[in-house]
C-alpha cells in the first residue's frame, strides 16, 4: 500500500454572506485539494484553507509546501509518509491536508470508520455554533435573530476593537436571545485594559466565555485577563502546537483551548493535544478556519472520539456556504449535526 500519486487543486466555494471578523473580510472559502492515490486502489482527500491572517499561509504556499515534501512522501507507506510529513519543516496548514489524507488511507486499509479510528465506538449527534460575523449592531442583532430562528441558537458573535460597539452589541443579542448560548470572539483585538472594561461592562449578560481577546504574542496579558474574569478564557491563535498547549495550560494563562486542525499541523496533531487535555481535565472547543467539506468531515469524526474533552464545536463552514455540499458526510440541521447514513 504504498503511495504512487499525490494531487493538488484549487477549490473555491462561494458564501451566503461575506464572513467579517476584526482580521479578514472574506466571500468565498479558497483552499487547496490534495488527493493521494495508493497502488492497491486506495485515494485520499485532504484539505487547507488559505488563512494567511492567522497561519500565514496563502494558497501558494500551501501548494509550494506540498510540493516541496511530495517526492519524499511518494513510494512510502502511508504510516512512514506521516512520520516524514510531521518531521518536516513546512506550514501547517498544507501538513494539515496531507496528514487527514494519510489519515484516512491508514483508516481504510483497517477498514475502519474514520470516528472509529479516532477511538468512537459508534457516531453520536453533535451541534456546533454558528457565526455572527462583525457588523453594526443592529445588524449582528438581526443576523443573531434569524440565526435562532433557523434553529441556530449557538452564537460565535465576532467582536473588533470598538469596545462601546462590542459592549452594545452582548447587551442587544443577550437580552434579545435570553435561551441562546453566546460565545463571544474578539480575534486578537483587544489590550488587557479594553478587555477588563469589557468584561465588567457585560457582568449580567449570560455568556459562555471570550475568545482570545489579546494579540496572540501577550500570553501575560491573557494570563491577567484570565485571572480577573468571571466567564472563562478561551486560547485560540495563542495555541497552535502541543507545546503551545502545555505553555498556556502550566501557566494558568487561558480556561480553555481551540484546537483547529490548520493551526496544528492535522488531525494526528489534534489528538496529541486532545489526550493531553483529557489527562490534565482541560475542556477545549474544535474549530476551524472557513473550510473546504472534506476537511470539516475529518474534523466532525474526530469530535465523535473526543466527546468528553470537547466542549463546544466550532464548525460551522458548511452553514455560510452558498449552496450545500454534496462532499460532506454530515446532515447539517439548524446547529445539529448527524452522520449520513451510508448508502
Amino acid at each position: 500500500m504504498k503511495i504512487i500519486s499525490i494531487q493538488t487543486e484549487l477549490k473555491n466555494i462561494p458564501l451566503k454572506t461575506p464572513f467579517i471578523t476584526a482580521l479578514r473580510r472574506v466571500e468565498n472559502v479558497e483552499f487547496v485539494r490534495v488527493t493521494l492515490a495508493c497502488g492497491n486502489g486506495l485515494t485520499a482527500v485532504g484539505e487547507a484553507p488559505a488563512t494567511k491572517a492567522v497561519t500565514g499561509e496563502g494558497l501558494e504556499d500551501i501548494l509550494d509546501s506540498i510540493s516541496k515534501v511530495r517526492d519524499s512522501l511518494i513510494f512510502h507507506m502511508p504510516e512512514e509518509a506521516l512520520e516524514i510529513l510531521h518531521n518536516s519543516n513546512i506550514g501547517s496548514s498544507a501538513k494539515a491536508a496531507l496528514d487527514m489524507a494519510l489519515v484516512s488511507l491508514i483508516a481504510q486499509e483497517k477498514n475502519q470508520k474514520l470516528y472509529e479510528y479516532f477511538g468512537a465506538k459508534k457516531s453520536i449527534k453533535l451541534k456546533t455554533d454558528i457565526t455572527i460575523s462583525l457588523k453594526s449592531p443592529s445588524a449582528m442583532l438581526e443576523d443573531s435573530i434569524l440565526a435562532c430562528g433557523d434553529g441556530m441558537d449557538i452564537l460565535k458573535v465576532k467582536l473588533g476593537e470598538d469596545i462601546a460597539h462590542a459592549i452594545e452589541v452582548t447587551k442587544s443579542i443577550s437580552a434579545k436571545l435570553p435561551h441562546a448560548k453566546i460565545i463571544i470572539d474578539a480575534n486578537q483585538a483587544w489590550d488587557v485594559q479594553n478587555s477588563l472594561e469589557y468584561i465588567k461592562a457585560v457582568k449580567n449578560c449570560k455568556l459562555e466565555l471570550i475568545e482570545q481577546p489579546v494579540i496572540a504574542s501577550d500570553i501575560e496579558g491573557l494570563k491577567t485577563i484570565t485571572q480577573n474574569s468571571h466567564m472563562p478564557i478561551l486560547a485560540d491563535e495563542t495555541v497552535f502546537t502541543l507545546e503551545d498547549v502545555k505553555k498556556i495550560v502550566e501557566s494558568k494563562s487561558a480556561d480553555m483551548i481551540n484546537i483547529k486542525l490548520m493551526k496544528c499541523g492535522g488531525v494526528t496533531k489534534a489528538v496529541e493535544i486532545l489526550e493531553y487535555a483529557r489527562e490534565k481535565n482541560i475542556k477545549c472547543m474544535l474549530g476551524s478556519m472557513l473550510e473546504g467539506p472534506y476537511s470539516i468531515n475529518y474534523a466532525l469524526h474526530l469530535a465523535m472520539a473526543y466527546s468528553d474533552v470537547i466542549e463546544y464545536i466550532d464548525l460551522d463552514s458548511p452553514l455560510l456556504y452558498k449552496e450545500p455540499s454534496s462532499e460532506l458526510e454530515f446532515n447539517f440541521r439548524g446547529c445539529e449535526i448527524n452522520l449520513l447514513k451510508e448508502k
